[in-house]
């Protein structure tokens, strides 16, 4: 059986259908599919942020400005994020 190279990320229902552990696996490795049946947009296949953070981060505290090597006192560090909101 001939392998089909995925070269769009729109695909039909149909090939979905016929091909879904491979759309997984695709899916699984980042890649995003617009769902279409009869050239209608019906549905978007994307993989889970399991993180819930949509790929942003936040800064927490800032220990940049340290420079004492071997890390800072633990008290310091309890103090620095109290200040965190």
């Amino acid at each position: 059986m001939k392998t089909k190279t995925i070269t769009s990320n729109i695909v039909g229902l149909k090939e979905l259908r016929m091909n879904i552990e491979k759309y997984i696996q695709l899916i699984q490795k980042g890649h995003s599919f617009v769902v279409v049946r009869k050239s209608d947009p019906i549905f978007k296949l994307e993989p889970i942020d399991v993180w819930g953070d949509e790929g942003t981060w936040e800064t927490v505290a800032d220990f940049s400005s340290c420079s004492i090597e071997g890390g800072i006192p633990i008290a310091d560090l309890i103090k620095k994020l109290k200040t965190v909101r």
